[in-house]
């Protein structure tokens, strides 16, 4: 951290604790504080946004989860368990999963994963999945075409989440379902598997930005798509912090993911502004070539965010950078398939699973670089012990 930023920071938090101190006692949370006297400009746009929520994921990210340490899969976060006797069945099973797609590394990774868990388990006679491609007309028919297969158990992420929920409430009225990855407005799911989420993950990028960015600094924001809920609460998150730390942030730009349309963009705002001071970044695969775009404009590389996918973690290791990766780990997809074991065991799921989301700084970056996987391997695949590994997930063995 810069002396120029660090002073404002631990200015900021010193009147976070002012404002603790004056609503101790209240029943009012520090949020709810800092919203009922932010001004209006301050405010988040997005109608994702949950105050309540915002105030849960920050601090369960200081809560120490239930489970085996070196198994993250298998933990959660402040569990409430519910019986699952009613879907007991004996094996073996057929299970079925409608996925929203496979149009990002993200989901590859974690489809690898998925598919991987389903081997460890004999009990799975049949796993049928479908692949939505991005499409929410196309999961939607997918879900119906399921539900007409024999399931006894049925796993979605959905594409897009107010889409996708009238297509869970109907199969929730015929089988056990388990949401994963992103939500749905409807609670007839069995378990709701998820790491902390959005706001947690938009504020471990945000806080990390609001600390190493000068005052005034010029900070771009880029984001991938609107409508998804686990990315909006990350933009919605983040920019409560960016409000609230005074960070001037030049713009928000949707990327769709496209490497190509990131380089434009950043270089856009660059030849506008001559430079930036950071980088925000609300999913890490295009984190690279938001830095080439700063090389081939012969600029230093500010301060930048993205996730455990190799070519980010190998391009900070072996440059030096001033970043951090926080994480939506694909070790998740594990626990979609060891849920759905569970259930139709008739054992006890939480309700809502959350799962821990590790962030990597360079204290702990060594740990998640592996120059053996291809760049856009997702280290927090809690996959590196399963069979197959690395060959299955397109990496040589070292």
């Amino acid at each position: 951290m810069n002396a120029t930023a660090g002073g404002r920071f631990r200015a900021w938090i010193a009147a976070l604790c002012l404002l603790a101190g004056a609503v101790a006692g209240s029943g009012m949370t520090v949020g709810a504080a800092l919203a009922q006297t932010a001004s209006p400009a301050a405010e988040p746009a997005s109608p994702f946004f949950n105050q309540a929520e915002f105030e849960r994921q920050l601090h369960q990210r200081t809560v120490t989860p239930e489970g085996p340490a070196d198994q993250p899969w298998l933990q959660a976060i402040e569990p409430t368990y519910v019986d699952t006797a009613q879907y007991k069945k004996d094996a073996p099973w057929h299970v079925c999963f409608s996925n929203a797609g496979l149009f990002n590394p993200w989901r590859v990774v974690g489809w690898t994963t998925m598919q991987a868990e389903v081997g460890l388990h004999p009990e799975i006679g049949t796993f049928t999945a479908l692949d939505g491609e991005g499409r929410d007309e196309k999961q939607i028919s997918d879900v119906t075409d399921l539900l007409g297969q024999g399931c006894d158990i049925l796993i979605v992420s959905p594409n897009t989440t107010a889409a996708l929920t009238p297509a869970v409430e109907q199969a929730c009225g015929k089988i056990p379902v388990i949401v994963f990855d992103r939500g749905v407005t409807t609670d007839c799911p069995v378990t709701y598997i998820h790491p902390i989420g959005g706001y947690a993950f938009g504020a471990d990028a945000a806080e990390f930005i609001v600390n190493t960015v000068p005052e005034g600094g010029k900070v771009l924001a880029l984001r991938i798509s609107p409508g998804v809920d686990v990315l909006e609460t990350r933009w919605s998150a983040a920019k409560v912090l960016f409000d609230q730390a005074g960070i001037d942030v030049v713009g928000a730009e949707f990327t769709d993911g496209d490497r190509a349309k990131v380089k434009s963009i950043v270089g856009d705002y660059l030849d506008r502004y001559g430079t930036l001071d950071g980088v925000w970044m609300d999913s890490g695969a295009t984190s690279v070539a938001a830095i080439e775009a700063f090389e081939d404009a012969g600029l230093e590389v500010p301060p930048i965010t993205g996730e455990d996918e190799q070519d980010f973690l190998q391009k900070w290791q072996s440059d030096g950078l001033t970043a951090v990766a926080p994480t939506y780990p694909t070790f998740q997809w594990r626990t979609a398939i060891i849920a759905a074991t569970m259930v139709l065991s008739g054992e006890q799921v939480p309700q809502e699973w959350v799962l821990p989301q590790p962030v990597i700084t360079n204290e702990n970056l060594d740990q998640f670089v592996e120059p053996n996987m291809p760049p856009l391997f997702y280290a927090m695949c809690g996959c590196q012990n399963m069979p197959g590994f690395p060959e299955k997930w397109g990496g040589t063995a070292p």
